[in-house]
């Protein structure tokens, strides 16, 4: 991989561009799970909606998740698309969730094997696996999302055909000399998705871009 610019100096220079993010917006730990197994392919405005929709119908919580009818539990998270695909998923998720015992127990395992437990829930890949493991259980891991491909491919870092574990690995051993992981991971990667979001989307606002001086793209 080629590193025109040092990984930390990455981060620095978006924290110094925008400042701490305070990312995952939840309540909870299982808010964060919820909104985590929401996300996938939708925008996060719409994942808010149907989280939303389940609170005001007291549902946010795992066993009541799992007692609604499927119609119904869909109905409630129409904003975030393929509604019905999620609502199982959903479901899928707080069924493990509660028959592993949940954050109170989970909590106590170790990051892998925890990790592969959740890769084992039907409808949880590893980028999902890797929301709940840095949000919820504030596990030092790096989630490779779309944001942090594209940002991390004009600065010269990929060629695109890593996949994903191959990243994730590579990511963490360039963080793992760093104190305070636990936060550094949490806020680098609100940094990338705040900084993907707003200046190098799919079509860059390159002149406002603090990293500009360093991309190829």
């Amino acid at each position: 991989m080629s590193t025109p610019i040092k990984f930390m100096q990455v981060f620095d220079r978006l924290y110094a561009a925008y400042g701490p993010q305070r990312w995952w917006p939840a309540e909870t730990p299982f808010e964060v799970m919820v909104g985590a197994v929401l996300t996938q392919n939708t925008s996060w405005t719409n994942v808010v909606k149907a989280i939303d929709n389940l609170k005001a119908h007291r549902a946010l919580h795992p066993q009541v998740i799992v007692q609604t009818h499927h119609k119904r539990l869909a109905s409630w998270l129409t904003p975030v698309g393929y509604f019905n695909l999620k609502a199982k998923r959903l479901k899928n998720y707080c069924m493990w969730y509660l028959k592993e015992g949940e954050i109170e127990v989970l909590a106590k395992q170790d990051t892998q094997p925890l990790r592969n437990k959740l890769l084992s829930v039907n409808g949880v890949g590893p980028e999902t696996a890797d929301d709940i493991l840095l949000y919820a259980f504030e596990r030092p891991v790096f989630v490779i999302d779309a944001y942090t491909k594209r940002l991390f491919l004009r600065l010269g870092y990929i060629d695109g055909e890593e996949d994903y574990e191959t990243m994730r690995v590579v990511f963490e051993k360039k963080l793992q000399k760093q104190s305070n992981k636990d936060q550094l991971f949490n806020e680098y990667h609100a940094l990338i998705v705040h900084h993907a979001k707003y200046y190098c989307k799919t079509k860059p606002t390159c002149e406002q871009c603090c990293l500009k001086r360093q991309c190829r793209f």
